[in-house]
């Protein structure tokens, strides 16, 4: 049976951080596992054909379970399949987060999580197209880059917002978030620049890495409560390899808990009614799904909007306090493109372009169960969009302010009819129904196998699965809340900063059992 120092599964946005980080010593040996394949499909590298990946082979095509808020719609959650994993199908915009949410997550009880602590970590991974500053780096890997050619109308959004009174913001991660600017992207001499395409083929050489696509895992392998290896099905065979340090469950938001779950870590109660053997007792694992719930808001163009390959479906965007307090996050942000966005019973054909409202701090809070005990099998996905209907009416507000900001002159020249939500949705009543007719994920599900030391828990923060030895998460789905804004660039840091924690504890010590902890049934290897 192969051996290795370490095994990451899965090769998306932080499994291939942390694999190129672990093989920067050539004594460490690691086995990365991806279940989708390599990123070959031409459409991942044109920016503007990032819409059609969904759906694709590419895409592991998740649907939610009837969502009881939203008319009973199942709500559809597309994640990355591929080397890059959602970081080769999303839309590359680079956006960190708001100071206040990583200072909070210290506030929850994860020291080195507060801004400062972190802020070094975006820095390391990034190259900056703007050059080195106090919040930018330039010697990462990871191209961040300005539009090469944003369309006219993108510039009009930026235009009109701060004809309204908005703050021009030129740059979202610097010194503030609140106030409209053009967004910049994760792009490299016209392409998508994937953590696939940044992190991971520039050392697919090193020969202490060894890289295995097409690779489901099926299973964590134990020996009392010590990680000892992984059980992964590969070109219908399934194979076993054996690990010295530590597995990294890098899997993202949805499969990280699942494969949790089908290990015997999870919810004692839904593991026994699987007929899975309880390895820990984690009532967390899966629970606290997050995400940020949007609706379109679009509008006819009168002329062609000139769009460019090197764009992306956001070029333009807004953040701002409905409430006015400026001493938290902004609760509103607004992703704007020169195409148009809306749902299937609102079609439209011909150049237009849409705004998403999106709720940066929604109050709903889903979760992530087994379907069955087949690791074939999708998960089980309950988002509970739009459960307050605090988040109904911010989404409203948020809709009258975009048809105010389109009202402005800076789209005289470019303002047609208006799709969506249209001309005759105009009481409180009609746009709330519209909100919950329409109302869809921009792709940020986050927390499933949240960091911190309450009994809903799933790793410490140091990333480390409570009362299992040898084992850790690292990907979105650690995230105690979720960050303000696109959550790609944050996903990034934590495989960083998970990097700098695992070469720090070559030797994992043993974790205190704070959790209910039981022998496993099946036989290790």
């Amino acid at each position: 049976m192969t051996q290795y120092d370490y095994i990451v599964i899965g090769a998306g946005s932080a499994g291939c951080v942390v694999a190129n980080r672990l093989t920067e010593d050539s004594d460490t040996t690691v086995l990365l596992l991806e279940a989708g394949n390599p990123d070959t499909k031409p459409e991942i590298h044109i920016p503007a054909e990032c819409l059609s990946l969904l759906g694709s082979e590419v895409d592991w095509s998740y649907f939610s379970e009837p969502e009881p808020y939203l008319n009973n719609r199942k709500i559809f959650c597309p994640r990355g399949k591929v080397l890059g994993g959602s970081s080769s199908i999303n839309v590359m915009i680079y956006m960190r987060g708001n100071p206040h949410d990583y200072d909070h997550w210290q506030s929850l009880g994860n020291p080195g999580w507060s801004y400062l602590d972190v802020l070094p970590y975006f820095k390391k991974s990034e190259h900056s197209s703007r050059g080195a500053s106090e919040f930018h780096g330039v010697d990462g890997e990871l191209s961040v880059t300005d539009l090469i050619a944003p369309a006219v109308v993108s510039q009009r959004f930026v235009d009109a917002a701060v004809a309204l009174g908005y703050d021009y913001n030129p740059d979202v991660n610097g010194m503030q978030q609140s106030g409209a600017g053009l967004y910049q992207l994760t792009i490299k001499d016209g392409k998508r620049h994937s953590t696939a395409a940044a992190f991971l083929v520039p050392i697919l050489q090193r020969p202490n890495l060894t890289v295995t696509t097409g690779a489901l895992v099926t299973r964590l392998l134990f020996e009392g409560t010590r990680t000892v290896g992984v059980e992964y099905l590969h070109e219908g065979t399934l194979h076993q390899a054996r690990v010295n340090q530590e597995v990294i469950l890098s899997a993202g938001v949805f499969d990280s808990p699942k494969l949790l779950m089908l290990s015997g870590i999870g919810d004692a109660q839904h593991l026994q009614a699987m007929g899975i053997p309880v390895v820990a007792d984690l009532p967390g694992v899966g629970q606290n799904l997050q995400d940020h719930p949007v609706v379109h808001v679009a509008y006819q163009a009168t002329q062609d909007l000139q769009t460019a390959s090197t764009s992306s479906v956001g070029e333009a965007g807004l953040f701002l306090h409905t409430e006015g307090n400026q001493e938290i996050a902004p609760d509103l942000q607004f992703l704007f493109g020169p195409s148009v966005l809306v749902p299937p019973s609102y079609a439209h054909s011909g150049p237009g372009f849409t705004s998403l409202v999106c709720l940066t701090h929604p109050q709903n809070i889903g979760s992530v169960s087994l379907r069955s005990p087949d690791p074939q099998d999708a998960p089980m996905i309950q988002m509970n969009y739009l459960q307050s209907e605090a988040d109904v009416q911010k989404l409203v507000v948020g809709i009258k302010l975009l048809r105010n900001l389109f009202s402005a002159s800076a789209f005289d020249e470019f303002r047609g009819e208006e799709i969506a939500p249209g001309a005759d949705k105009q009481s409180d009543t009609a746009l709330k129904a519209y909100v919950r007719e329409v109302c869809d994920t921009v792709w940020h599900p986050v927390g499933t196998c949240k960091m911190g030391t309450d009994p809903m828990a799933v790793v410490d923060p140091e990333l480390r699965v409570h009362g299992i030895e040898g084992l850790r998460v690292v990907d979105a789905s650690i995230m105690p809340t979720i960050t303000t804004g696109n959550t790609n660039a944050p996903t990034i840091m934590i495989g960083e900063k998970a990097a700098d924690l695992i070469k720090t504890c070559r030797t994992p010590p043993i974790i205190p059992n704070k959790f209910n902890v039981q022998t496993p049934a099946h036989s290790p290897i």
